[in-house]
C-alpha cells in the first residue's frame, strides 16, 4: 500500500511538473503572435520534444499499467504539435520548409521505423527492454543538449542565455521522474533523469556563480555645443563602474554602495539664457547622480 502510494505521488509530481515546463515557451510564442513573425527561434527544440512524447508514449503502451507516464506525455506530443503549427504559420519560407524536413524526418520517418521495428523484428518478451533502451538512449541525448549553453556561458562570462526558471522546474521534474522509476522499478525511466539532474544543477550553479547583480543609478547629463549653445544629449548609454564603487547623490550626503552600472539620459533643455551664457563660458561639464528607478 504504502509504495503504491509513494508510486502515485511521485507520477503526480511529474506530471503537474512536466505540465510546466510543457508550457514555459508560451512567452516565446506571445512574441511570435504580437509580431507574426517567428524570428530567429528555431523548431527543433519542439520537433525533438514531439518525438520524445511519442516515443515515452509508445513505451507506456507495450509496457501497460504506465498511466502517469501516458497522460503527461500524451498532453505534451498534443501541446508540441500545436507549437509546431503556430511555428509554421508565422516562419518564414525557407525556416518553413527546413521545420517541415525535420518533422517528417524525426517524428514520422524515425518514429515509423521504432514501431516497425518493435513489432515485427523484437520478440514480445524483449520489447520493454528494447523500446526502453530507445528511450533512454533518446533522452540522455537531449538532457546533453544544454552543455552547448553552459559552455557558452563559461565562455562569456554571462547569464543571459542560461533560462534559470526553467533549469529549476528541470530539477523537481528529474527528481520526481527518478522517483517514479526507482518506486517502479523501471530503469528507464530512472537513469535518463540522473543525467537530467546532474546538467540542470549544473546550469543553476553556473547562474549564481556569473550572475551580476543589477543595481543601476541615473545620470542625467547635457553637453553644450559651441555653435550657439544647442544642447547635445547623450540618451540611453551605460557607464561600467569598478565593483564598490561609490557613487555620491547631489541630493545628498549618503553615499550609494555597490553600483556596477550607470544609465546616462538627456535632461530637459536649460532656457537660451542659459545656454548662452555656457557656451561664452568653457566649463567643465557637470554631471549629475541621481537614484535610478
Amino acid at each position: 500500500m504504502a509504495g503504491g502510494m509513494a508510486i502515485t505521488v511521485a507520477g503526480v509530481a511529474g506530471n503537474i511538473i512536466s505540465f510546466m515546463v510543457f508550457l514555459a515557451p508560451l512567452a516565446t510564442f506571445r512574441q511570435v503572435f504580437a509580431k507574426k513573425t517567428t524570428g530567429g527561434f528555431s523548431s527543433v527544440p519542439y520537433v525533438v520534444a514531439l518525438f520524445s512524447c511519442v516515443l515515452w508514449i509508445f513505451y507506456a503502451l507495450i509496457k501497460t499499467n504506465s498511466r502517469l507516464l501516458l497522460t503527461i506525455n500524451a498532453f505534451g506530443c498534443g501541446i508540441e504539435f500545436i507549437y509546431i503549427a503556430a511555428y509554421l504559420l508565422y516562419a518564414p519560407r525557407r525556416a518553413r520548409l527546413r521545420t517541415l524536413a525535420y518533422f517528417f524526418l524525426l517524428d514520422v520517418a524515425a518514429f515509423g521505423l521504432v514501431v516497425v521495428l518493435t513489432l515485427k523484428a523484437v520478440a514480445p518478451p524483449h520489447r520493454v527492454k528494447f523500446l526502453g533502451s530507445v528511450c533512454l538512449a533518446f533522452s540522455m541525448a537531449v538532457f546533453v543538449a544544454p552543455l552547448s549553453v553552459i559552455f557558452k556561458v563559461i565562455k562569456t562570462k554571462s547569464v543571459e542565455f542560461l533560462p534559470v526558471g526553467l533549469s529549476f522546474c528541470l530539477v523537481l521534474s528529474a527528481v520526481a521522474w527518478f522517483c517514479y522509476g526507482l518506486f517502479t522499478h523501471d530503469p528507464f525511466v530512472m537513469y535518463p533523469n540522473v543525467g537530467g539532474l546532474f546538467f540542470s544543477c549544473a546550469q543553476m550553479g553556473l547562474y549564481f556563480w556569473y550572475r551580476k547583480p543589477s543595481n543601476a543609478a541615473v545620470l542625467p547629463t547635457t553637453t553644450d555645443a559651441g555653435d550657439g549653445g544647442a544642447a547635445v544629449q547623450h540618451q540611453n548609454q551605460v557607464i561600467e563602474l569598478p565593483v564598490h564603487t561609490v557613487a555620491i547623490l547631489s541630493v545628498g550626503p549618503v553615499p550609494v554602495l555597490g553600483v556596477h552600472k550607470i544609465e546616462v539620459r538627456a535632461i530637459e533643455q536649460q532656457t537660451d539664457a542659459v545656454n548662452a551664457k555656457a557656451a561664452e563660458i568653457d566649463k567643465p561639464e557637470v554631471i549629475e547622480i541621481v537614484a535610478a528607478v
